[in-house]
């Protein structure tokens, strides 16, 4: 092998490993977020299947985001 072809390879395994580097985390997460979703669905259907049903009729509190959306128009009614 000569040295022309020695740097040759030294250099592909150069940018296949940096290859390898940067699509590592995207990799690593895309597994994780199956795993996730995996888990997610599993956890659906069992409560699907023990009829375990979330009641319409409790009541909720409303997020920040209404409570100060619901402020605003009230305001904005008041002030025109």
């Amino acid at each position: 092998m000569t040295t022309a072809q020695t740097e040759t390879l030294t250099a592909m395994l150069v940018v296949l490993g940096l290859l390898v580097l940067l699509a590592l985390p995207s990799l690593i997460g895309i597994a994780h977020d199956r795993r996730v979703d995996r888990r997610i669905r599993e956890a659906r259907q069992a409560r699907e299947e023990t009829g375990d049903q979330k009641s319409s009729s409790r009541s909720t509190v409303p997020s920040t985001a209404t409570w100060y959306a619901e402020g605003r128009r009230s305001k904005k009614l008041v002030s025109s």
